[in-house]
């Protein structure tokens, strides 16, 4: 009983000290996936056009809109078709980097870590929003075609 404690056991200085170095490598490794997996969810970018080509919206990481950019046919169709496919389309860029995030951290983190998941359900939740009531349901563009 004392020979195997010595002998690989909790009182082996060599035995410790590999597993010190194997657990000081996961965690190393572990760091390293994490800075990458930050600086790419940082630097993620989405641009999404609507069905009918009246707004094309870019967010960034956090969903934050950058960029808005308006179709010329917006002139042809009332206010509130063209604020429908603004927030139509934000809402699809969110969908969109939601589901980029989610890849990202499964790639550079993998998902077996309560840690990833975590993460990956934090990132859903803040872009995933509930939505509006009555925004995105079918037939609230008025009828109006392209």
């Amino acid at each position: 009983m004392v020979s195997g404690a010595l002998d690989g056991g909790v009182l082996d200085p060599g035995g410790a000290m590999d597993r010190m170095r194997a657990w000081k490598g996961r965690i190393d490794k572990l760091a390293a996936d994490t800075k990458v997996m930050s600086d790419r969810l940082q630097d993620l970018r989405v641009t999404v056009e609507d069905d009918h080509g009246l707004a094309e919206v870019t967010v960034d990481s956090a969903g934050a809109l950058l960029d808005l950019r308006l179709g010329r046919q917006i002139q042809r169709v009332p206010p509130e078709v063209v604020a429908q496919a603004v927030m139509d389309a934000i809402r699809r860029a969110k969908e969109q980097l939601a589901e980029r995030s989610q890849e990202i951290i499964a790639e550079t983190v993998g998902t077996e870590s309560a840690a990833a998941r975590a993460i990956a359900e934090r990132v859903g939740r803040q872009l995933r929003p509930d939505p509006e009531p009555g925004w995105g349901e079918s037939g609230s563009s008025s009828g109006w075609q392209r």
